[in-house]
């Protein structure tokens, strides 16, 4: 007679349980799952003519309002944990990456009115608590801890703002997951927790006005309970709160209720003097400004920048001037300064002009401008004075990101973090008139960075444009042809995938896994036009690049498809499923998580109007084409030979709708021909990422490096763990 297992125990309770509570009755030859039952509807859509079918648009509901969608939820869940129970790496895999995690983490500091504010996480709390300092050098002051707000540590500190001298702190709370926030205030000395709470707050910041009396805020109005976590986000309103006021009381800054598509967030410069308004239309970095004189009592906003063209992102203000980046007839980026008394371009005074490089980032802090370049995705950082010129850069250690700079314009003293993919981020203090730079925190990891490489490569696409890819594993890992193998991908709204640390790709390159990022059309490593060439009708450069990326991958001798795995999130999910329908011959196994599944209908949900920047509109015939062709939800075949597949999201994720990942995965499923898993994995109580517990998040991880420990045929090193 066979032994049991542990392993095998659980599996057979857990199928145990599935027929109770849902009749269904899975095979238990793992290599051959059987999966729930879905439910099909006879829905039709008419596209221009085209007739689509969406046989799965039931499972777009709230699963906190439906039974039928909850339930059918608890069955994948059930036959996806079943499964994972019966692979003994798991454990072993979540024991050596809480050891990982398990390190001193400082977020960069920000100094207001002589004090000092940063986050710190002892290594496995599930939220980074607040603390303050009066100087460098005194004893830390705790200020707020998140953990103490919920028993499963879902409610986390989603941002914090200290009032310009340091006396209050208003503070952003999130919920399980969800892009809502809460606002409240404290008082600095005792701690004192104030009456304010403000609600119904979404993409936005609070800043504070210059004699600390309030801050100025963009909020949505109110929806009802059941539409709170689906409905579209329109009318989105700045308010200006006083401090001791209830919420009733704060008073409308800036409303254009006949642009309800509109996006309009507040800043006010570090000198207290001028309100910024940035308005946006969406993701894309094109902006229309707003202008109003706080020294005026009766100055009213004034549109400063109309249309929505180009990128105006604001630097700071000394007097008069207000510093932007723009990329108005500057791809790459430049420095630009505009005199409120003088508005008209043909009064702007370029400060820095475009370079073969992004310009990334600026600051203008002690008398400097501090500006991050991307070169080739990795930054280089230069100083400049306020004429612009180049006087100064700081020395990194290689290939890695650094960021910050942050401060006032009158203050010499600045901070910023380095990291890259085989170093965790230390956080520095630079003296911006000495250029001395000294370490302010660095983490004791329990790892040698020295042991893994970390390297770029470049590789032509189908077109034969030229992509930068990163490349990083132990040094004693020997390509072979036959080496596990991660491709990590987004190629979107203009975001950069720039090196940096995780705790889990250290445990996967542990693992003897490659880990390797491919810099994509879409993002933003090489400027506007490199952003532009994947978005709308060109989207489909992005997934040529990452299938270029694959095939560098297998050509080169590192792996091969049979060892290869795609991971991504959200717009990379998209990524990650759109290239298993087109190349599903190419890997051995996908995880495409929290992604934008259903690309005819994504624009109808929570956040989603705002990516038709990127993505286009099925309201445009030739747009929809685009779509049509690509969205991974419409192009799954029945009667392919899938690779295993892991898809993930959360039940809480309100940017990406988890009906996105709920019809995905249930119409490969019914369309997989081959022995691969089909399964997905749904987080209670988590969003779309932001918030999520660190117990959670080494959970699911775990979870993920296992299912490829499985599907790639992996052995772990000898002694692994130990």
């Amino acid at each position: 007679m066979k032994k049991l297992t542990t392993n095998t125990v659980v599996l057979l309770l857990t199928l145990a349980f599935l027929v109770a509570c849902t009749g269904y009755v899975p095979d238990t030859r793992v290599d051959r799952l059987k999966y729930p039952e879905t439910a099909t509807v006879d829905h039709i859509d008419d596209y221009h003519g085209t007739k689509v079918a969406d046989p799965y648009r039931w499972l777009e509901d709230d699963v906190r309002e439906n039974q039928a969608v909850r339930d059918w939820v608890d069955a994948q869940n059930a036959v996806t944990f079943s499964y994972l129970a019966t692979i003994p790496e798991r454990e072993v895999i979540t024991r050596r990456m809480k050891e990982l995690w398990d390190y001193e983490r400082y977020s960069l500091p920000e100094k207001m009115g002589g004090r000092y504010f940063y986050e710190y996480n002892n290594g496995l709390q599930n939220q980074e608590i607040l603390y303050t300092q009066t100087s460098l050098d005194a004893e830390p002051e705790l200020l707020i801890d998140p953990n103490t707000w919920s028993d499963d540590g879902t409610v986390a500190l989603a941002a914090y703002f200290p009032s310009p001298d340091g006396s209050y702190v208003a503070y952003l709370v999130q919920d399980g997951g969800s892009d809502w926030r809460e606002a409240r205030v404290m008082k600095v000395e005792g701690r004192e927790q104030l009456d304010d709470q403000l609600e119904w707050l979404k993409f936005t910041g609070l800043s504070w006005a210059g004699d600390n009396t309030g801050f100025y805020y963009s909020r949505y109005p109110a929806t009802a309970a059941g539409d709170k976590y689906q409905s579209l986000n329109k009318n989105m309103t700045v308010y200006f709160h006083r401090i001791g006021r209830p919420q009733d009381d704060d008073q409308v800054v800036f409303a254009r209720p006949d642009h309800p598509d509109w996006g309009p967030r507040a800043t006010v410069t570090d000198d207290g003097e001028h309100l910024v308004i940035t308005i946006s239309v969406g993701t894309d970095d094109r902006y229309q400004i707003v202008h109003q004189d706080l020294t005026d009592p009766d100055a009213e906003p004034v549109t400063l920048i109309e249309g929505f063209d180009y990128d105006y992102t604001l630097v700071g203000s000394i007097g008069s001037e207000l510093y932007f980046r723009t990329n108005n007839g500057a791809p790459k980026g430049k420095l630009i300064s505009i005199d409120v008394h003088r508005p008209e371009p043909e009064h702007w005074r370029e400060v820095i002009g475009e370079s073969d490089d992004v310009l990334d980032q600026a600051s203008l802090v002690g008398g400097r401008v501090i500006t991050e370049y991307l070169h080739d995705a990795w930054t280089v950082v230069k100083i400049f004075d306020l004429d612009g010129k180049e006087i100064g850069a700081v020395d990194l250690p290689g290939i890695g990101t650094a960021a910050g700079f942050n401060g006032r314009v009158d203050d010499p003293e600045t901070f910023f973090s380095y990291a890259s993919f085989n170093t965790p981020a230390t956080i520095n203090r630079l003296d911006v008139v000495t250029g001395e730079v000294e370490v302010f925190k660095q983490p004791e990891v329990a790892f040698d960075p020295g042991d893994y490489v970390v390297k770029q490569v470049f590789y032509p696409s189908k077109d034969g444009t030229r992509i930068p890819m990163f490349i990083t594993h132990h040094k004693d890992v020997v390509p072979d042809g036959e080496r596990p193998t991660m491709l990590y991908g987004y190629g979107g709204f203009n975001i950069s995938m720039r090196p940096s640390f995780r705790t889990t790709r250290l445990a996967w390159m542990e693992m003897g896994g490659i880990y390797a990022v491919a810099n994509l059309r879409g993002g933003g490593e090489y400027g506007e036009e490199w952003h532009q060439a994947g978005t709308k009708l060109q989207k489909q450069n992005v997934f040529d690049d990452f299938i270029a990326a694959a095939e560098y991958l297998i050509a080169a001798g590192y792996t091969n498809a049979d060892k290869l795995a795609i991971f991504g999130g959200s717009n990379g999910g998209l990524l990650v499923g759109a290239v298993t329908n087109q190349r599903p011959d190419l890997f051995g196994a996908a995880i495409p998580a929290v992604g934008v599944m259903d690309m005819l209908r994504f624009h109808e949900f929570t956040a989603g109007r705002f990516w038709v920047d990127d993505y286009g509109s099925s309201a445009n015939p030739e747009e929809f084409k685009a779509l049509y062709a690509y969205s991974p939800y419409h192009n799954v075949k029945q009667g392919t030979h899938y690779p295993a597949i892991l898809v993930a999201t959360a039940d809480t994720d309100d940017r990406v709708v988890p009906g996105h990942s709920f019809k995905y995965a249930a119409a490969i499923q019914s369309a997989q021909a081959g022995d691969a898993p089909v399964l997905i994995r749904i987080q209670t109580r988590a969003g779309h990422g932001a918030g999520i517990p660190t117990d959670k998040i080494i959970q699911q991880y775990a979870d993920f490096w296992a299912f490829l420990v499985r599907n790639l045929d992996m052995s772990l090193p000898q002694g692994y763990g130990e």
